[in-house]
């Protein structure tokens, strides 16, 4: 044998390697990730929320139903967005952003209403929305467009920082006057991210982590609420706290789960014992329902994810399409985080959902929107246009000969 036939990659090996390198992982990762997620969404919600339906006179179904509702508004909205040259993308940005901002602003007028302590919603008919959800996309592709074009002054901590952060922490104060902390917070993550991929040098990050930084810590101290979450996050009582009741109820069922969980439809703590089961605590019915292998899974299924917009971040010739990535990627995959670690009790209750997978309209709705745009951008890697193009062809070909033999 050869040295070259030693060295050769084998053909199982050179298959991964081909399916790797291919100009078309990124779009495949992204869209599967996305479809499973949202699928493995839709049957917990069903799950999670059948008893409390049926507690309040409802058809067990109600809010899955709802869940799925927005599933279908979702879907061609990120069909459609996949479908988006980035120069159209690129060019809505002012628009987006001041759209956002002006429809965050009517949480404050009679259509806005509150829940949870936070007024951060928009009755509209039929449908209760969440602006800052679709601020969060059109913060994202605002940045990517405003850091694109001063792409070689980021070295200066005057371009680095202006007009990023003052326009930025005003699309984030206004989020905050419904008293929404847990959006705020993400909204951070997802300008950090932007600034990391973008290349703001790490002093002026740090500036820029230390201001927000110094506005959160002032918006714990001025609310007894969060000062006592954190402290009896902090405290050997939690176990009998009231704070870290959400959080014990979690573990419980997550313990019970073990390894294989109890069954699908099974939860003993979706029984009117877990808050927001549904909702933010839904990983811990998934974790007791299917137990390890199904928490695990989802982990799995975000790191697929995560996977997926790192390569596009890695192979993109564009930094507008980087950099929005980087935004997108801090936000999705940061708040799945937070809200694990919520869960897990590693971090106090803020009350942000788990993407793509948590009972909730406008945040499904718009998360898929933002992954449509990655979607966009994944078909726009080199390469990947026509490699996306000759598949459907030979698929065509495909069903037409299926067609003529039947025939």
């Amino acid at each position: 044998m050869t040295a070259a036939a030693a060295g050769a990659p084998q053909p199982r090996e050179a298959s991964l390697l081909g399916t790797w390198n291919s100009a078309v992982t990124s779009y495949y990762l992204l869209l599967g990730t996305t479809f499973l997620l949202v699928a493995i969404g839709l049957v917990m919600v069903l799950s999670s929320s059948s008893v409390e339906s049926l507690a309040a006179g409802d058809s067990a179904y109600a809010v899955f139903l709802n869940q799925a509702r927005f599933a279908l508004i979702g879907l061609p909205l990120l069909l459609v967005a996949s479908r988006l040259p980035v120069r159209v993308v690129r060019a809505a940005a002012w628009p987006a952003l001041l759209a956002a901002i002006g429809f965050q602003m009517l949480v404050f007028t009679p259509l806005g209403r509150g829940e949870g302590g936070n007024r951060n919603w928009v009755a509209l008919p039929g449908f209760m929305a969440q602006p800052s959800e679709l601020l969060k996309v059109a913060l994202a592709v605002w940045i990517g467009a405003v850091l694109t074009r001063k792409l070689s002054l980021l070295h200066e901590w005057k371009h680095a920082l202006v007009p990023v952060v003052p326009v930025a922490g005003a699309a984030i104060g206004v989020v905050l006057l419904g008293r929404d902390l847990g959006t705020a917070l993400v909204m951070c993550l997802l300008v950090a991210g932007a600034m990391f991929v973008a290349g703001v040098p790490v002093r002026v990050m740090g500036l820029a982590g230390a201001i927000a930084a110094g506005g959160v810590a002032l918006l714990v101290i001025g609310s007894d609420n969060r000062i006592n979450r954190i402290t009896a996050l902090l405290s050997s009582e939690c176990d009998v706290s009231n704070e870290c009741y959400q959080s014990l109820r979690a573990r419980y069922g997550l313990a019970t789960g073990g390894v294989s969980g109890v069954g699908l439809g099974q939860s003993a703590e979706k029984w009117s014992y877990l808050p927001a089961a549904h909702n933010d605590f839904i990983y811990a019915i998934l974790g007791e329902e299917l137990g390890l292998v199904g928490t695990l899974l989802v982990l799995g299924l975000f790191a697929l994810l995560a996977l997926g917009m790192v390569r596009i971040i890695l192979r993109h010739p564009d930094p507008f399409v980087k950099i929005t990535t980087g935004a997108v990627f801090a936000w999705i995959i940061g708040q799945a985080a937070v809200n694990i670690a919520v869960v897990i009790g590693l971090a106090p209750v803020i009350g942000v959902p788990l993407p793509l997978v948590s009972a909730g309209g406008s945040a499904l709705i718009m998360t898929m929107a933002a992954l449509g745009l990655l979607l966009a951008f994944a078909r726009s890697e080199p390469g990947a246009a026509e490699a996306l193009a000759a598949r459907a062809s030979v698929v065509r070909r495909s069903l037409a000969v299926i067609g003529r033999v039947r025939g």
